[in-house]
């Protein structure tokens, strides 16, 4: 079920209203009502589905109560592998299976080999790099004893699978998302309203921005060879609005339905386009997955402690395995490579942590270094999405290679100016709300409530207006 369709819009309502007005007198069945409406919601694309999200919930579930009575270190460090190897091995499965016997069959070709090995036709269940990360971090924090396992099981199928953030994040810690099903929850008038404003934010961003950018950069890429390289840079620009726009405006609507029911949901992203070098990006840029690697993989690996080797090593793991997170192609990894390689001198030099204000804070402009350093990031950023959006390594280089030849010059054959007019506005609205939460979360405050509400509905008509024919789904699904 995609938020920006039919269903969603029938099936939020009724959910809510079970949830405020029917099942309110117990937490039990509150909680209930949101593992059946978050079963429904995921069954919607294929209830096959349901049967993996189901059983490794179960797993983790039974493996957290035994790691609470197990004392033996071997035999815990035993339950928590066997977490491990249960839900990477249904991830590796179902996205790298094929990819790794067509490496498999590639290499052997090379050396003069042929094999015909059995592929299989496997269907991708929809946000299984989510949830699977989600509930690790269950497991592996209760072995840390960073968590009391829960004996609430309801309250567990809970927490995984609550449909707002279920499919695309943001990826949840078990520390802080666990223990809110466990409480009381009350409707808060204000915080229903914040959550419908965030959500109203995230449906802009999908519908008008993400969705208008998919038109014309899927135009660009998928005939590259037809056009020169001004457009290409342009379906460049437009794909790195679209993904933005995609997944953050995915978060966005999450995180606001799930205050609709009482529910905080952390932030996912924090203006990343106003980044001033690779790692201010990259602590603004997906965040719950970004700390997901960082505690569970970077840390555990020695992190930036060590010798230099060690930082280098341990810097090009975190990022190629991000890379592969996103998908089974070498693109990923390329893209994940490269920023790695934007990375590295900020570390060896120590200023990877050099921006971690707002950039340009309590001023309405930035100056001139910081104009430069956002421009500069985001140039390198567009540079790596080439490879994140090519079909192939070798599209993205020949892509590349058109666009810095003489054709750059060229006037591009794609000029869609209303998009153009579009972008400048959601830049100039994200640039004033950066320092909150998300963009239009205190814009106006202190205006009248007739300009605010005016604002509101100027973007629900521009949604509508701007909207597409037919639903478009949302990136990180196939992810």
């Amino acid at each position: 079920m995609y938020f920006n369709s039919i269903d969603f819009a029938v099936f939020l309502p009724i959910v809510f209203i079970l949830y405020w007005f029917v099942t309110n007198t117990r937490l039990k069945f509150q909680n209930a009502l949101l593992v059946l409406a978050s079963y429904v919601f995921y069954g919607w694309w294929d209830w096959r589905f349901l049967s993996l999200i189901i059983f490794s919930s179960l797993v983790d579930y039974t493996i957290g109560l035994q790691l609470q009575n197990q004392k033996n270190q071997s035999k815990r460090r035993l339950l928590l592998w066997s977490s491990i190897a249960v839900n990477l091995g249904f991830l590796g499965f179902f996205k790298y299976y094929n990819f790794f016997v067509d490496n498999f069959v590639q290499a052997f070709s090379f050396f003069g080999h042929q094999i015909k090995p059995n592929t299989l036709q496997i269907i991708l269940p929809v946000g299984i790099s989510f949830y699977t990360f989600q509930t690790l971090s269950y497991t592996i924090d209760v072995y840390k004893k960073k968590l009391e396992p829960t004996k609430d099981l309801i309250s567990f199928l809970a927490f995984v699978s609550f449909f707002p953030q279920l499919v695309a994040g943001p990826i949840e810690r078990a520390t802080h998302l666990l223990p809110q099903f466990y409480k009381r929850r009350y409707f808060h008038y204000s915080k229903a309203i914040d959550g419908c404003k965030q959500m109203l934010w995230g449906f802009f961003k999908k519908i008008v921005i993400a969705d208008n950018c998919a038109e014309y950069a899927n135009q660009i890429f998928n005939n590259s060879q037809d056009y020169n390289g001004s457009t290409l840079l342009i379906g460049a620009l437009f794909f790195t609005f679209q993904i933005y726009g995609d997944f953050s405006g995915y978060s966005d609507i999450a995180i606001g339905t799930s205050r609709l029911f009482g529910f905080d949901l952390k932030q996912n992203f924090a203006f990343p386009y106003f980044s001033r070098d690779i790692a201010e990006f990259w602590r603004r840029w997906h965040i719950s997955l970004s700390t997901w690697f960082r505690d569970y993989l970077y840390i555990p690996l020695g992190g930036s402690r060590g010798s230099t080797w060690l930082k280098v090593r341990n810097t090009f793991i975190i990022f190629l395995v991000s890379g592969f997170w996103h998908g089974a192609n070498w693109t990923f990894i390329m893209w994940g490579f490269l920023n790695a390689l934007y990375f590295l001198p900020l570390l060896l030099t120590k200023r990877n942590r050099t921006h971690l204000n707002v950039v340009a804070q309590d001023r309405w402009l930035p100056n001139i270094k910081d104009v430069f350093s956002m421009g500069l990031t985001f140039g390198l950023t567009v540079l790596a999405w080439i490879f994140f959006r090519a079909e192939t390594v070798c599209h993205a280089f020949t892509y590349l290679k058109e666009i810095f030849s003489a054709s750059l010059l060229s006037l591009p054959t794609v000029r869609p100016f209303y998009l153009f007019v579009l972008l400048l506005f959601f830049m100039f609205i994200e640039w004033l709300g950066r320092a909150n939460a998300y963009a239009i979360e205190r814009l106006l405050i202190r205006k009248s409530k007739a300009l605010r509400w005016s604002f509101y509905m100027f973007l629900i008509v521009l949604t509508f207006i701007f909207s597409s024919q037919t639903e478009q789904e949302f990136i990180y699904f196939q992810f």
